[in-house]
């Protein structure tokens, strides 16, 4: 071998060192300062499990504003992990801010200003063009942000991890010139009031063998609750199938409401989170799960601190053991409401759907049975055993049964959660709970299930609100999330801003959704809109979509061509039912 061939060859080999990993080194400094951060992981083994990820990144962003390139390797060093799975995983989430290397980090404060269609209907537009020309770019960024689960105080603007609500841009700029953080004020029940009417009798019950588990499931069964995120799968049903299946077993609490115009997972944790923590923990008790895992949306950052200190609580009363209860944060992230892709998020990785079957009450979190069950689902359980099931199932109008938590947004005198009988019609609900229209706006349209539900016109405002009352109309309820709508609003405005959120949150793991949504978007943005090719493109999202997602973002604009026309046509959109040119191409 020559001398010039073993000097090269030398070389390959140095770089080729057995067992270092290959692309940047990391850097000693910054292993050392994660340690001091986040613990040692060679005294902590648990430290390095994938699951923790999610939990890491947020103590690396919450520490410095940002995640840069080197602090993601030696994050990647930490945990054994290979760096794309920790790039892919932080660059996923929209709350992470990965900053690349020889990129300059955010500033300092960051403001998001929220343009869901409720605080777009309250100028959310003109708010952050406001903003963006008051504040100095250097130490303040202005961003747009999805709904932040507080439609009733439209607009919402969020300042670090600090909301304004009803915000204004003289009050937004007082905030980010004073640094004067308010942390949101949370009243809420302490374990000892809970207690002295009555709380965890249930529970003590269950664990003492007094009450039986099929006691707990006729019981719902006969109440007749239902899954309460969007779904509405009787949840006796659910514990029974994930009960089938062999353990260990999970319990899993989706907190992650993301649907714009859905707060009241908020609203009844802010109110009694022991009662909640309750039927959670008869939920897990029920499937004997290993434990309960709690996913609470990063956008509910005072809840956090709530849910926190109350579990301590829990702990320190002996009512359940430290760490049974697994309090994780979200990431910003809309997909991660789907039940398969928060158990992807939940094990450390990117939140996106998963192929079904199997499901996951066989096949969940870290592969083993899992019962995913929404906030206001468990919530009800303790009410319906102390009050008994025909309470529950004795309420209800035109016909149907139970109650339903109908979070209001929109043109109303007083937007809000209203705890109301399942059935009621839009105008009953508008009239009786939320003190009719504001003033100077008359009733134009309805979404009554959120931005996924479908639209309604006025006309149709007298059709029950509940779980199969509105599929023949296209339309569902959901997490009945009703967003009211005037004669005042911008029909075209509002199908763009639905449909800009549903491409920003598509997690672009299938073509149909991730193509679909785009392509969609680019056709409502003109002012000739074609019936033929938005129906084609609908089919093609409802048909070939993974998820939920893909499937409902076209209701909406289905909504408007069946029963707006007219006032498209006012509004100069024209509607056209001609055959498509062959220029314009296929659906995607």
């Amino acid at each position: 071998m020559t001398d010039q061939r073993v000097s090269s060859f030398q070389r390959v080999s140095s770089l080729r060192r057995r067992g270092h990993p290959q692309g940047r080194d990391v850097s000693p400094v910054a292993l050392v300062t994660l340690r001091a951060l986040l613990g040692d992981e060679r005294v902590q083994p648990t430290l390095r499990q994938r699951d923790q990820l999610l939990e890491h990144l947020h103590a690396i962003q919450d520490a410095h504003g940002h995640l840069s390139m080197v602090e993601l390797r030696a994050l990647a060093a930490y945990m054994n992990l290979p760096m794309a799975e920790v790039y892919e995983t932080a660059t996923f989430y929209a709350h992470f801010d990965v900053v690349h290397d020889g990129q300059a980090p955010p500033p300092d404060t960051t403001v998001r200003v929220c343009d869901s269609l409720a605080c777009q209907l309250a100028g959310a537009a003109e708010l952050k063009t406001k903003l963006e020309a008051g504040v100095d770019p250097e130490t303040v960024r202005v961003l747009r942000a999805p709904c932040m689960g507080r439609c009733d105080s439209a607009p919402v603007v969020e300042v670090g991890h600090h909301h304004v609500q009803f915000a204004t841009a003289e009050g937004v700029e007082a905030v980010v010139d004073t640094g004067h953080f308010q942390p949101e004020a949370i009243l809420w029940q302490r374990l000892e009031a809970y207690q002295q009417e009555g709380g965890y009798q249930l529970l003590t019950d269950c664990r003492a063998g007094s009450v039986s588990v099929n006691e707990v499931m006729t019981t719902l069964e006969n109440a007749g609750l239902r899954g309460l995120g969007g779904a509405g799968f009787p949840t006796f049903k659910k514990w029974h199938a994930v009960r089938q299946a062999p353990g260990p077993r999970y319990c899993v609490i989706n907190a992650d409401e993301g649907e714009p115009g859905t707060f009241k997972d908020r609203y009844y944790l802010e109110k009694s989170p022991h009662q909640f923590l309750e039927g959670a923990l008869i939920s897990a008790w029920a499937v004997e799960a290993q434990a309960l895992y709690i996913y609470l949306r990063d956008e509910y950052p005072g809840l956090h601190r709530v849910l926190h200190e109350a579990i301590k609580e829990l702990e320190q009363a002996w009512l359940v053991t430290a760490g049974y209860i697994i309090l994780r944060r979200g990431a910003g992230a809309y997909i991660c409401g789907e039940e398969s892709a928060l158990i992807e998020s939940l094990e450390g990785k990117p939140g996106k759907p998963r192929h079904r079957p199997p499901y996951v009450a066989q096949q969940g979190l870290f592969n083993r049975p899992t019962l995913v069950n929404n906030v206001e689902t468990v919530y009800w359980i303790a009410p319906i055993w102390q009050k008994g099931a025909e309470w529950f199932a004795g309420q209800g109008r035109n016909g149907r049964s139970g109650l339903r938590s109908f979070s209001v947004s929109g043109r109303v005198k007083r937007p809000g959660v209203h705890l109301a009988p399942a059935g009621i019609t839009l105008r009953e609900l508008v009239d009786e709970y939320c003190g009719g229209m504001a003033p100077g706006h008359q009733l134009a349209a309805y979404l009554p299930g959120g931005a996924s539900g479908g639209i309604l016109p006025a006309s149709k405002a007298d059709i029950p609100l509940d779980f199969d009352t509105l599929q023949a109309h296209g339309c569902f309820i959901g997490s009945a999330a009703v967003m009211v709508l005037s004669q005042q609003d911008n029909l075209q405005a509002v199908a763009t801003n639905l449909l800009a959120f549903f491409a920003d949150e598509s997690c672009g793991q299938c073509t149909p959704c991730r193509v679909g949504t785009e392509k969609m978007l680019s056709l409502l943005e003109r002012d000739d809109w074609e019936v033929g090719q938005l129906t084609r493109l609908a089919q093609v999202m409802q048909d070939a979509s993974i998820c939920g997602l893909g499937q409902a973002a076209p209701n909406p604009v289905l909504g408007l061509l069946k029963d707006f026309r007219a006032e498209l046509a006012q509004q100069q959109i024209i509607v056209s039912d001609a055959a498509e040119n062959s220029e314009k191409g296929s659906a995607l």
